[in-house]
């Protein structure tokens, strides 16, 4: 009985040390066996492993991929127009030892400090950079500079035993003091610029007028031209048409002319005139007895 009262502590005692000395690595995890603070495994493969109990802890660090959001911070590039840029990053750890060797008991925490530092440095040195404006940030080029800002964070971050798999800039903003004076500098330069094309377009339709006018001009003087032409061979033959007749009937064509003077003469409601009626105008009136 006595016997049966020692060995059962000495069982449990000897089964919960057995259970202590091991643990289980998931898939999405990697572990560090730590004694007294120094490193002495690292479990990078899921599945069961064993520590010293009592003498030995496991810490362990996930080994998915995980989020940081940037603070906003303000960039001055090129052009000197202020922006107030909101990153974020995507890392992992990669080395579990450099890790724990960089932020010590920290842990996550204490590394996205860090990282948070090295991601805002490598943003201003990036956006800030000579041939990097205002305008090349909110372009297409956009993606190039977050790439080159990646790919610096990742040099510096790999000294915490960390791989910056992607940084993205969420937002990129003017300064909340700059905004009436920049919208204000928008506006002058679209006035500005619109100003120019009513100008040009000016230009370019009084140049169209311009060559109507003459086109006109031309147009006209060469009709009239040809008008006169035209006039001056009528008349020409009128003349020649009249001298043949006053050739073939003088009679005739005294006659003819007289009434055309007549008929111009006489036409009207108010046309006054006082002649003798003896005189030559009247002949054809008078008749032959008159003569």
């Amino acid at each position: 009985m006595k016997k049966t009262t020692y060995i059962l502590p000495v069982l449990v005692v000897a089964v919960v040390l057995a259970l202590s000395s091991l643990f289980v690595v998931d898939e999405r995890e990697k572990a560090l066996v730590l004694q007294f603070g120094q490193i002495k495994a690292v479990k990078e493969e899921p599945g069961l492993a064993f520590k010293i109990p009592l003498i030995q802890e496991v810490v362990r660090y996930d080994d998915r991929i995980l989020s940081l959001d940037t603070t906003e911070i303000e960039v001055t590039p090129s052009d000197d127009r202020r922006l107030v840029v909101d990153a974020f990053a995507r890392y992992r750890i990669a080395d579990v030892v450099r890790f724990r060797q960089a932020v010590g008991a920290g842990g996550v925490r204490a590394a996205e400090d860090r990282l948070g530092a090295i991601l805002n440095s490598r943003i201003r040195e990036v956006l800030g950079a000579d041939q990097v404006t205002s305008d090349t940030i909110l372009s297409e080029e956009r993606g190039d500079l977050m790439l080159r800002i990646r790919d610096q964070a990742r040099i510096s971050a790999a000294a915490l035993g960390i791989d910056v798999v992607d940084v993205r800039l969420k937002q990129t903003n003017l300064p909340s003091q700059n905004l009436n004076a920049t919208f204000e500098r928008m506006k002058a330069e679209r006035e500005r610029e619109a100003a120019d094309e009513i100008a040009r377009g000016n230009e370019a339709a009084q140049r169209v007028r311009a060559l109507a006018d003459r086109t006109v001009v031309e147009t006209l003087s060469e009709a009239e031209r040809e008008a006169q032409i035209i006039r001056g061979e009528a008349d020409a033959r009128a003349n020649e048409i009249y001298a043949d007749a006053y050739g073939a009937d003088a009679e005739f064509f005294a006659f003819y002319r007289s009434l055309q003077a007549y008929e111009r003469a006489l036409t009207g409601q108010t046309s006054t005139m006082v002649l003798t009626p003896e005189g030559e105008f009247f002949d054809y009136l008078r008749g032959a007895d008159a003569q």
